[in-house]
């Protein structure tokens, strides 16, 4: 007999009481991770297209000091197509307000806009550039 009582305790399953606070707890839990799961993948996504236009905004800028074409205009803009369609650039340029050098300084601010989950977002680089004196050749 004394047997038979210790057998029936190892072979004894789960009460039912059990299983319903297992499957509450499961049910709680999972939600609170698939949550935190989305939330670290639209966090990395928004850091990547962040990283892609700050990028962007670099090669554009380049391109822009390199040629004389903000020299001519106090607005300037374009897409990054056909690579990065999704990617707009704006620039501003206007006299910097702090030179005191009387050389001209200009200031170029380049804004990259593009939508990000329904949102648009920016950011602005911004560069101090001299005008080129252009040479005039003697003939």
């Amino acid at each position: 007999m004394n047997q038979s009582k210790s057998s029936r305790r190892q072979n004894r399953g789960f009460t039912l009481i059990e299983v319903l606070v297992t499957l509450l707890l499961i049910g709680i839990v999972i939600p609170a991770i698939m949550h935190a799961i989305t939330a670290a993948t639209a966090a990395g996504g928004s850091a990547h297209n962040r990283n892609d236009a700050a990028q962007l905004a670099k090669s554009q800028m380049a391109l822009l000091l390199a040629g004389t074409q903000w020299q001519t205009s106090t607005s300037l803009s374009g897409d990054f197509s056909p690579d990065w369609p999704q990617y707009h650039w704006q620039a501003q340029v206007q006299p910097w307000n702090q030179d005191t050098s009387g050389m001209g300084i200009e200031q170029i601010d380049l804004t990259v806009s593009w939508v990000d989950r329904g949102r648009q977002q920016s950011m602005v680089l911004t560069s101090l550039a001299y005008p080129r004196i252009q040479e005039v050749q003697q003939q």
